[in-house]
């Protein structure tokens, strides 16, 4: 029996995934020949991509109104994409902070725009609709959906009021991982190292009237236009990550779909969660309640001197990958799709064992 894998990034991937990967590396549907060898112009390598595509749009529901794009650089290139393909003739940008990632968002885009703050939290909470402040001269409102390293997460999508202003999402660590309406979006986009794949490739999907408002400056390939009109191919892309994410794809498909990912993911995180709250002399929370991630589960221990002691036991019983963020410490359980239910249970069991053997001294 493997171990039970909570990284952050790059997370566990599905079992048969990771064995169809094996069985057809050496001879990849029969020519002879790996798939880290196949051309990427290659008749078969054009229907894998558009076989990705399609997927894509059927599990998210993706209108015709929206491209989906396949971009390599993972999520922090997009920091960067984002604000050079969307501001076109404007300079104002709004962000939600509401964590690590959506601030780092924000502090790249001061190079090319003038920031609007549309909410400035401090990793504990998302903002209610009432709480978002956007101005009419924006061209875009962005929010980080899933905050991995403090485990902040929106219920669903923020609502600001701010007709005509495009909404950005960085859905990184919890796409394809809940049901989302994406005609509410102008561009969201997902590193695939979390629930979707191996790291290398990051799905854009952005609504086309938003495509070519990039200025000539803008690099080639970092112009979403140019994706779009070259089938996500503007250069030689990663082949192999294109491969995995389709079979992570297919898995999500065979398994039910994005409902039965959500009602896993809920299933997962509240058994976690409600062990954690059981012993709240022993471990420590700091996220509201209802912001608490389904994705990533975030905690510390009263006494932080037994933050190691907790990672080599937990180790020791087969629980890995569970430290904090090196920016804010602790512990952390990655709750992502390809975790079993078995994991998060083996994982409370722990807690529990834990707590008893080691209680808070007065």
């Amino acid at each position: 029996m493997r171990p039970y894998n909570f990284s952050a990034d790059p997370s566990t991937m599905p079992e048969p995934v990771l064995r169809r990967i094996r069985d057809e590396f050496l001879d990849w549907q029969g020519t002879g020949c790996s798939i880290l060898e196949a051309s990427h112009r290659s008749p078969r390598v054009l229907a894998l991509v558009k076989e990705l595509e399609e997927r894509v749009r059927s599990l998210l529901g993706v209108p015709d109104t929206h491209a989906v794009l396949f971009c390599q650089g993972g999520a922090r290139l997009q920091f960067a994409m984002v604000p050079m393909n969307l501001l076109g003739a404007g300079t104002v940008a709004s962000y939600i902070v509401t964590g690590t990632w959506s601030k780092s968002a924000e502090t790249e885009a001061m190079r090319f725009a003038r920031i609007q703050s549309a909410f400035a939290g401090n990793g504990t909470r998302t903002p209610s609709d009432e709480e978002i402040d956007v101005t009419a001269e924006s061209s875009y409102l962005y929010y980080c959906d899933n905050e991995t390293v403090h485990g902040v997460e929106f219920a669903g999508i923020p609502d600001s009021g701010a007709a005509g202003v495009p909404l950005v999402a960085d859905m990184s660590s919890n796409f394809m991982s809940r049901p989302v309406d994406v005609s509410k979006f102008g561009l969201l986009y997902a590193a695939a190292q979390k629930n979707f794949g191996p790291a290398g490739l990051t799905v854009v999907v952005v609504r086309r009237d938003l495509l070519g408002l990039a200025s000539p400056e803008v690099p080639t390939l970092l112009n979403y236009a140019v994706y779009e009109k070259t089938g996500s191919m503007p250069n030689t892309p990663a082949v192999f990550q294109l491969y995995c994410s389709n079979l992570m794809a297919a898995w999500i498909e065979s398994e039910g779909g994005l409902a039965e990912m959500d009602a896993r993911a809920r299933e997962r995180s509240r058994i976690v969660y409600e062990a954690l709250d059981e012993h709240p002399d022993v471990y420590l929370q700091r996220v509201d309640r209802a912001s608490r991630s389904r994705m990533n589960v975030v905690f510390h221990p009263a006494e932080e001197a037994l933050t190691p002691v907790f990672l080599k036991e937990a180790h020791e019983a087969g629980l890995l990958n569970l430290a904090g963020h090196r920016t804010v410490g602790g512990l952390r359980a990655s709750l992502y799709n390809a975790m079993p239910v078995s994991g998060a249970i083996a994982l409370a069991d722990f807690l529990h064992a834990f707590a008893r053997r080691h209680p808070r001294r007065a």
